[in-house]
């Protein structure tokens, strides 16, 4: 049973892991570091934890053809560190409830191409998992609420969309022909250098290491130094959820793993509802329903399109 759904577990693991992460990078953003500065500073660390892991264990898999050199810089560059650019660009102009709207519209812009681009076969059931899944978020975000947009945050925000497209299409050509450990660490290598690109190293505000930060809500008794919290980003909210959606796209597909995506804002809200006593009301609930009725549709449509 668990070898039958293995891509589905990995990428609700990975959902599970990017959510709590969400949490715990809301808490690292009180301290001295920006938003940009810790999307670096979880591409520079996952990058050097994982070149060790590859060194140490594999070394033959740092070995990349011409024709594949390209293409990985185009992952990483584009499909990771683009993705997380145009994110927090996004949420500095706008809500953060759009930016996360128009972030998951991934899954549409993926059928798009599939099916009149590449000219494949998209199941009828695909379209209504992603309109269940999406009207579920508008929802969650209720995004009705006298929010207001701005037009560069707009043009991020879809930007973004786009990016993460691109980031499961590629993910899935990707992994036919390279292993997952080092498609991620090289995806990590080339965001890296992006990022150090737009924001050189010797800038960055060392000085949060040492910070204590409040851990707020039900643990707004304690305090816990910047490092550590950094650290449970880089290991617990950056590699090894990367990892587990990279599997999940190798195991089922581009279409059905960015569907089973949309479920990290649902998981968001229960973790701020359960650590930052964030309310919860029934329509967010509601739509909660709605996107695990789509991700759930979805996967039978991935059956039917094989």
């Amino acid at each position: 049973m668990l070898q039958k759904h293995r891509g589905e577990l990995f990428l609700l693991g990975g959902a599970f892991l990017f959510a709590f992460n969400g949490i715990v990078s809301k808490l690292v953003l009180t301290s001295s570091l920006s938003a940009l500065r810790l999307a670096q500073a979880r591409s520079t660390g996952a990058f050097m934890i994982l070149f060790f892991l590859v060194f140490l264990r594999s070394r033959e898999k740092f070995r990349v053809t011409k024709k594949e050199l390209p293409q990985l810089a185009f992952f990483g560059i584009v499909g990771i560190a683009a993705v997380q650019f145009g994110y927090f660009i996004a949420i500095s102009r706008m809500h953060v409830s759009f930016a996360l709207i128009i972030e998951f519209t991934a899954p549409i812009w993926i059928v798009l191409w599939i099916k009149y681009v590449k000219k494949r076969f998209v199941p009828k059931d695909m379209w209504v998992a992603i309109s269940l899944a999406f009207i579920g978020l508008l929802f969650i975000a209720q995004v009705w609420n006298g929010r207001t947009l701005d037009t560069v945050g707009l043009i991020a925000a879809f930007l973004d969309a786009i990016a993460l497209s691109i980031y499961f299409l590629m993910g899935e050509k990707l992994t036919k022909t390279r292993d997952i450990e080092s498609l991620t660490f090289f995806g990590f290598a080339f965001a890296t250098l992006a990022w150090l690109i737009i924001l050189p190293v010797w800038n960055f505000p060392f000085e949060v290491f040492h910070e204590k930060i409040n851990m707020q809500g039900i643990f707004s008794g304690y305090d816990s130094y910047g490092w550590v919290l950094i650290l449970w980003i880089i290991v617990f909210g950056t590699i090894i959820p990367y990892l587990c959606v990279v599997t999940g796209i190798k195991t089922l597909s581009a279409s059905t793993s960015s569907v089973i995506g949309m479920l990290e804002p649902v998981l968001v809200g229960i973790f701020a509802w359960w650590w930052l006593r964030e309310a919860w009301l029934p329509l967010q609930i509601l739509g909660g329903v709605l996107v695990l009725i789509g991700i759930y549709i979805a996967d039978r449509a991935r059956l039917q399109a094989r």
